[in-house]
C-alpha cells in the first residue's frame, strides 16, 4: 500500500492510497492547492475554515458542470467564485478578529 504527503494550504497530510495510484492523489492535491490562496483569503486566514473554502469552491464548480453550459454566466465560473469569495472575505473583514 502507498502512502504519500500532500500539502494543501500549508498543512501536511499522509494520505494512504494503493501501489501506483500516488501520481493521481498528487495531482490531486496540486488540483486543491490552486485554490488555497483563494480559500485562505475567504477563511481571514483560518486554516481550520480553508479546507472547507476549498471544498465549497470545488462542489461550486461540480455543481456548474452538472448543470450544462446553459448555468454559465457570460463571466465565467471561476470569476464569480472569486468574487463570491471575496464577499466572504469582506464580511470576515467587518466582523473583525473577535467575531
Amino acid at each position: 500500500m502507498g502512502q504519500i504527503t500532500l500539502t494543501i494550504a500549508g498543512r501536511s497530510h499522509q494520505v494512504g492510497c494503493r501501489d501506483g495510484e500516488e501520481p493521481k492523489l498528487r495531482a490531486l492535491g496540486a488540483m486543491l492547492e490552486r485554490h488555497a490562496p483563494a480559500a485562505q483569503h475567504a477563511s481571514g486566514g483560518s486554516s481550520d475554515r480553508t479546507l472547507l473554502y476549498i471544498a465549497l469552491i470545488l462542489a461550486d464548480q461540480l455543481a456548474e458542470r452538472e448543470a450544462g453550459p446553459q448555468a454559465k454566466s457570460e463571466a465565467g465560473v471561476l470569476e464569480r467564485i472569486a468574487e463570491r469569495l471575496e464577499a466572504v472575505a469582506s464580511a470576515l473583514e467587518e466582523q473583525g478578529p473577535d467575531a
